[in-house]
């Protein structure tokens, strides 16, 4: 999973479009983001957090692009689980 099929994931999972946006600051939308300065060892960065009135929340800064996208998948399919869009298959019996 990387920035340019994370949206496909979600999307799987019923997480809404409107509420991510990856490359680029919104608000009312979780925000991935390529952090292009790099920290003192040379790492490029990827950031993740809610945004909302031009304000970040719940900000997360990653080392690497998967780790970012999985982090940013996880959280936003556990609140699909939380609210019951999404959730384990019965098993079948027989």
């Amino acid at each position: 999973m990387n920035a340019e099929t994370i949206l496909d994931w979600l999307t799987a999972v019923g997480v809404p479009a409107q509420v991510v946006s990856v490359g680029a600051e919104a608000d009312n939308a979780w925000c991935l983001l390529r952090d292009d300065h790099a920290a003192e060892d040379g790492t490029i960065g990827w950031e993740v957090f809610w945004r909302e009135q031009g304000n970040r929340y719940d900000w997360a800064r990653f080392t690497s692009e998967h780790v970012a996208c999985h982090y940013l998948f996880g959280r936003l399919t556990w609140a699909q689980v939380v609210r019951g869009a999404v959730g384990v298959l019965p098993v079948a019996t027989g």
